[in-house]
């Protein structure tokens, strides 16, 4: 996530639980080079920026939401967001996401990044 973004303002500003699958963590290190590329932070200010993050998610094991990946899978065109959709009806949760396959859903809310900062603006959340 680079620093100046609009995610990061979001991340740091939203007083909210953060929820993820726990195969994020082994996401974090198979993107890590692209990551650095584009946040332009050295590779210590990587590795502290991402414990930051991991501290303020909690992560939930595949065994947590397995029962909701079945209706996740067919009300999304892109099976890879099967696991946030499972998770958030798991967890009775909304989901933060710019990815366009999952606003195609109606079982939970999904929020861009941009609906987050004008919700802050609006002093919303």
């Amino acid at each position: 996530m680079n620093p100046m973004s609009g995610a990061a303002y979001v991340f740091s500003s939203v007083k909210v639980d953060f929820l993820a699958p726990d195969f994020i963590k082994s996401e974090f290190a198979e993107h890590k080079d692209r990551c650095l590329s584009y946040s332009k932070l050295s590779e210590h200010e990587f590795e502290i920026r991402q414990a930051e993050l991991e501290k303020n998610i909690t992560f939930f094991r595949l065994s947590e939401y397995r029962d909701f990946l079945d209706i996740s899978a067919n009300a999304l065109p892109d099976p890879d967001d099967a696991d946030f959709l499972a998770l958030a009806l798991a967890v009775n949760a909304e989901i933060w996401s710019n990815d366009p396959h999952l606003k195609q859903q109606s079982l939970v809310r999904v929020y861009s990044t941009k609906e987050l900062i004008d919700k802050l603006l609006k002093e919303e959340l």
